[in-house]
């Protein structure tokens, strides 16, 4: 389903921005693969079409790299979201929208976003 796989390109983005840039650590921190998919069903639009995401997008992905506050968790999250997505095709217009997210929800970070980022590092 496109739909389905352009939620988990997104997804994947936002998670490996996370997974490389890292966040400052905090106890006891716990991120499933439910909370990502709960956190970014709101980017779906975004992702498909471009323009400027919803607030609850942007909300979605603050709160997710909130809770994503140790590395097992981003490394988890990571893994779980490259294997949803795994043979799920996408186009480059698709792949720039979800790379776009953190910046147009004015989260910044200094890395690149790419689907080839290695979870465990």
């Amino acid at each position: 389903m496109v739909t389905s796989g352009v939620l988990k390109l997104a997804s994947l983005m936002l998670v490996v921005c996370m997974a490389v840039t890292g966040a400052p650590k905090a106890a006891d921190a716990a991120v499933t693969c439910n909370v990502v998919v709960n956190n970014l069903m709101p980017c779906i639009s975004y992702v498909q079409s471009g323009g400027q995401p919803p607030a609850a997008c942007c909300d979605g992905v603050r709160t997710l790299y909130g809770q994503a506050q140790t590395s097992a968790d981003r490394q988890t999250v990571c893994k779980c979201i490259k294997s949803a997505i795994n043979g799920i095709p996408y186009s480059g217009t698709n792949l720039g929208y979800a790379a776009s997210l953190p910046e147009k929800c004015n989260l910044h970070i200094p890395y690149k976003i790419s689907p080839s980022t290695d979870c465990n590092k």
